[in-house]
């Protein structure tokens, strides 16, 4: 989605739309989990996800570098911690192969 008349809005930024295209990957991968964990693993993969771009875009907002590069630390951490409950969904057989979305969270974590 395209906003008209914004200059250097988190919209730009390659990270936030990749982790944005992480987001909706990972909502998709979950909706095919067991039912009992819908307050478990689920939503936490998808707190995890949605913090990703929700601090890019808040970081972005934010008036200093200093505090940009503090909402980058965040969502270098909700990666992690995704990466980690992925791992975990794989172990436990809820999903056949995370490696598209490791991959995608390592380039993420590159940028």
């Amino acid at each position: 989605m395209k906003v008209e008349g914004r200059r250097n809005s988190y919209r730009d930024l390659i990270v936030w739309q990749k982790g944005m295209l992480l987001c909706k990957e990972v909502y998709l991968l979950t909706q095919n989990f067991p039912k009992e964990e819908i307050y478990g693993l689920t939503s936490q993969m998808r707190r995890s996800v949605i913090s990703i771009p929700s601090n890019i875009a808040e970081g972005r907002g934010r008036n200093s570098d200093k505090e940009f590069i503090r909402f980058l630390q965040i969502a270098l951490g909700s990666i992690y911690e995704l990466q980690t409950q992925l791992e975990l969904a794989f172990e436990l057989g809820y999903t056949n192969s995370i490696e598209n979305l490791i991959n995608l969270s390592i380039e993420i974590e590159k940028i």
